[in-house]
């Protein structure tokens, strides 16, 4: 048995990262974050606690419960849908009309600064049915298969989501120098508007 578990958490590190990798609303707001040294730390423990929170629940046979109650992933749906359309609405703009001079700032975290990001984080996390389509359900069942190693698999994607968030983080600093230039800032801002506006209206035109 003892033989099997680097399999199953290498099977599950595997399975987890290629889910959690895909751009997403989520990562591109770490990206963001991290390219801003804003509030990376507290924004990375959001999203890998969510994360194993959500696998633990997949892998305990929570998927169930939510396949048999559709309208939760309606209401999450429609939240999110309207939440990532206002947040990638700004985004847009910052693109079209950037602010004079704007470029990557070394200032310091402030206590707002942390206080909107850390709610835009959990917005982004617990407002996306794709979370729970990936970690509860999807995960859910790849674990089943495992057995009594399921949660041997499940730790495996939790360590996934926990190397990814703490490597998109806090490596988005070595971009800090192409970032200093305000046209760089308008191609992330583009990449955040694009994928925020797409996924809301994807999300708003599926659930209704």
């Amino acid at each position: 048995m003892t033989s099997s578990f680097a399999p199953a958490a290498a099977a599950g590190f595997g399975t987890g990262l290629s889910l959690i990798v895909a751009i997403g609303a989520q990562n591109a707001f770490v990206l963001r974050q991290g390219v801003r040294r804003q509030a990376v730390l507290a924004v990375v423990v959001i999203c890998a606690v969510s994360d194993a929170v959500l696998i633990s629940l997949g892998v305990a046979g929570l998927g169930a419960v939510v396949t048999a109650w559709p309208a939760a992933l309606t209401v999450v749906g429609l939240a999110g849908g309207c939440f990532l359309l206002c947040y990638g609405a700004p985004a847009g703009v910052r693109a079209l009309r950037p602010a004079e001079g704007q470029g990557l700032s070394s200032r310091g975290t402030t206590a707002g600064s942390v206080r909107a990001a850390v709610l835009t984080c959990l917005a982004l996390t617990w407002l996306n049915p794709h979370v729970y389509l990936d970690t509860v359900l999807m995960l859910g069942s790849i674990a089943a298969d495992r057995g009594s190693l399921r949660w041997v698999f499940g730790a495996g994607a939790m360590l996934a989501s926990l190397v990814w968030f703490a490597a998109l983080g806090y490596g988005a600093r070595l971009l800090s120098g192409v970032l200093a230039r305000p046209v760089a800032w308008r191609v992330v801002d583009s990449l955040v508007a694009a994928t925020m506006l797409t996924m809301g209206a994807m999300l708003l035109l599926r659930t209704l």
